[in-house]
């Protein structure tokens, strides 16, 4: 298979930016899409050239690192694919393809196709984690946890933090992302002792960095793990449950 690339090209955030257009030959229909750009930066190290510049760890869909848009689609036309897990089969011989990295102000531009996504980072400091004391771990079997809680649970842990939910959102929201770090913990035992900090404090750091949803449902379809923008429901009800018990808590109403 041949193909014919349009890779935006940034050499850093201030720098003007462009389209190059490059031709893939010899392509597998059995390639991924990271493959793919993979043969295209041998040949611009043969030629001297610098490479495309573009996130990658595991290329087995548990990262979340490799996100881009691929013909206006986070992470391309496939369906709870992320970039690595998209197959040439997709798309026809000879087909021209656009790669750009995520546009959102959110994720400002690092170089190429690589942005940095450490806004989604400071919502998972703020809350998305259980306060334990160290020591040696608790008999699983001790803490009863209904079996519908725990597949709701898992599901929604699900989320790699791709950032394809707010690359996809028309204003560039991360509700989908920090509804899933909050609920997989809200939802158990373990996390009820902080449910309504978490809520609020996630939330809060959210809004911070990202716009606000609007139900669109773009980002539940961008998900590479399929999350349904129900949970999204649950985060709303979480926090504005918190705004009424942290003020009593602390006195205010």
């Amino acid at each position: 298979m041949q193909f014919t690339l349009k890779v935006w090209r940034q050499t850093g955030p201030s720098e003007k930016g462009a389209f190059a257009t490059y031709d893939a030959s010899g392509i597998s229909e059995d390639m991924s899409f990271l493959e793919v750009l993979d043969v295209v930066n041998e040949d611009l190290i043969e030629a001297g050239t610098e490479p495309i510049a573009f996130d990658h760890d595991c290329r087995e869909g548990i990262c979340g690192s490799c996100g881009m848009m691929v013909n206006g689609q986070a992470h391309g036309p496939g369906t709870r694919t992320a970039t690595c897990q998209l197959h040439m089969r997709v798309f026809n011989d000879g087909d021209t393809i656009v790669v750009e990295p995520w546009r959102s102000a959110a994720f400002p531009l690092v170089r190429d196709l690589v942005v940095n996504r450490s806004a989604l980072d400071r919502i998972v400091e703020s809350g998305g984690f259980i306060s334990v004391s160290t020591g040696a771990a608790t008999e699983a079997n001790l803490i009863p946890v209904p079996k519908v809680v725990a597949d709701a649970a898992m599901d929604v842990a699900e989320c790699i933090g791709c950032g394809a939910c707010v690359a996809a959102c028309p204003n560039g929201a991360a509700q989908l992302f920090t509804a899933a770090k909050m609920q997989h913990l809200n939802l158990l035992p373990q996390g009820q002792s902080e449910r309504y900090q978490r809520a609020e404090r996630m939330v809060e750091t959210m809004e911070e960095y990202f716009g606000g949803c609007t139900n669109h449902g773009e980002c539940q379809f961008a998900c590479p793990k399929g999350i349904s923008i129900d949970v999204i429901a649950y985060m709303n009800r979480d926090y504005m449950a918190a705004k009424t018990k942290n003020r009593k808590l602390t006195g205010q109403a």
